[in-house]
């Protein structure tokens, strides 16, 4: 082999470990420097859309939790107690052989409105101490509040909230609008499942449950009868065991006299 061919060869290893030291201090100067580096450029600190998100989501939980289990009301006036819930009822007459009368004839408006009733005076602490956070960070803060609107949307709650929010720090200028929490759950489709039901009721004075159960697999229908009082029906996911329940009463029969059935 000739010299030049071995000098060249030499002269590639060289270079390739010149690379190497390269790339090694590179790599160890951005692992030193990420945080102070992140924090600069502020991707340490939680966006406005993350911080009203993890503010409020429990809220909004909650208030559906509690929704679904009182028949799609915070406090319910007309309800039968069960398992420890006063459910109301969406279906009721106080007669006699009569089917009964719905009760919330727009469930679905109901709930959202009862929703974001509850919600209402959190949103506003939690925009509120936001304002707050970045003030403490040194950002000029301009904060309108706007309309909140709640949505039951197919296997999910949408809570919109345009407030508009300026941050300002320097020649640096932030604009955020609107605020937009989704919640993963299913109570569209579960009230959908009650309304059937109250069409039966309504008609026919009872509904059958196994032919929900038929058509919908995932599906858990319930009816408890609770003698003169009315029925409760709970409908749950099998899958996420989210639940409605809610109470009826009507074709009710005086003791003594057997009721006909579908």
């Amino acid at each position: 082999m000739s010299e030049k061919k071995v000098m060249s060869k030499k002269g590639q290893v060289t270079i390739f470990i010149i690379i190497a030291i390269i790339i090694v201090a590179v790599g160890i100067l951005i692992y030193s420097f990420y945080p102070q580096i992140k924090t600069s450029l502020g991707t340490t600190q939680q966006n406005p859309s993350s911080f009203i998100q993890s503010c409020i989501e429990n809220d909004i939980t909650d208030a559906v939790s509690k929704i679904s289990a009182q028949g799609g009301s915070i406090a319910p006036t007309n309800f039968i107690v069960y398992n420890n819930s006063n459910v109301e009822f969406l279906c009721y007459i106080n007669e006699y052989y009569k089917n009964c009368l719905v009760q919330q004839p727009m469930l679905k408006q109901h709930i959202e409105s009862q929703i974001k009733n509850q919600i209402d005076k959190n949103v506003d602490a939690c925009f509120a101490s936001m304002k707050s956070s970045y003030e403490k960070q040194g950002y000029t803060v301009d904060l309108k509040t706007g309309e909140k609107r709640i949505e039951l949307l197919p296997k999910r709650i949408v809570s919109t909230f345009n407030y508009s929010l300026t941050l300002t720090k320097g020649e640096n200028v932030q604009r955020y609008n609107p605020f937009i929490v989704v919640l993963d759950n299913n109570l569209y489709e579960l009230t959908a499942i009650a309304n059937s039901i109250l069409d039966w009721e309504t008609t026919y004075g009872d509904a059958e449950t196994t032919t929900y159960m038929t058509y919908y697999h995932d599906l858990k229908v319930e009816k408890i009868l609770r003698g003169t009082e009315g029925k409760v029906y709970v409908i749950t996911d099998r899958n996420t065991g989210n639940k409605f329940q809610f109470a009826t009463r009507g074709q009710i029969w005086p003791a003594g006299y057997l009721a006909p059935t579908l």
